[in-house]
């Protein structure tokens, strides 16, 4: 197992080379498990399953997480590799997002249930092997969905998901499978300009609002 940190710090300023997400160059590689855990709990029970692993597992520890409080479940708690978690209820759209990009999809869960948007998380929480099952039987669901996470969107993670959820639930789908990602660029050493590479919950909005064909406030369309 390796264990590795990736993303943007939580106080920023840190540049390209310590704020990269390097998660597609992992998965890429034939063989290996690639994780990505968001939850305090799940960083405890994916990191004890990965340690306990045959196969060879990138851990895969954002550093702006580090900061995250939560309930960790004592003793010998492990999380199955290669298992999602619906980690909120809905009916209008899917969300797909890992790592620190579920917070996003989670912040702007909120903000959607406010315009009376209902919607619905995934925490893919492992990439590789993924749980496609999960994710397709949520769109299957909700009929929409967009794919969420922090890396460059060009050629990104989220490619392929969206790929894969266009191929097996294209039937179900009431639109296109959107992206929220970053820029195709390096991450700037200024925190403002690093807020302007990085996703932030406005462009989850903006991607939504572009899905439902609405203006929501805070998407800027």
């Amino acid at each position: 197992m390796v264990r590795t940190q990736q993303g943007s710090a939580a106080t920023g300023g840190k540049a390209a080379h310590h704020s990269q997400s390097l998660e597609a160059i992992f998965c890429h590689i034939p063989g290996w498990y690639v994780v990505a855990p968001y939850s305090p709990a799940d960083a405890k029970g994916l990191l004890k399953a990965a340690i306990r692993d045959d196969n060879p597992v990138a851990f895969l520890e954002h550093k702006a997480l580090y900061f995250t409080r939560g309930p960790v479940p004592p003793g010998d708690y492990t999380v199955p590799i290669g298992r999602a978690a619906v980690v909120r209820e809905g009916r209008d759209l899917t969300l797909v997002a890992y790592s620190r990009a579920v917070g996003l999809a989670l912040t702007a869960a909120d903000a959607l249930s406010r315009e009376g948007v209902s919607t619905e998380v995934v925490d893919l929480r492992t990439l590789k092997p993924l749980d496609i099952e999960t994710v397709i039987n949520s769109v299957r669901k909700t009929h929409r969905a967009v794919v969420v996470h922090e890396a460059a969107r060009f050629w990104g993670f989220g490619a392929e998901l969206a790929a894969t959820i266009q191929q097996l639930a294209f039937d179900d789908l009431d639109g296109p499978v959107l992206r929220v990602g970053g820029l195709d660029a390096p991450i700037p050493y200024n925190r403002q300009l690093e807020r302007a590479v990085l996703p932030q919950v406005g462009d989850v909005l903006a991607a939504v609002s572009r899905l439902l064909k609405v203006r929501l406030a805070g998407s800027g369309a």
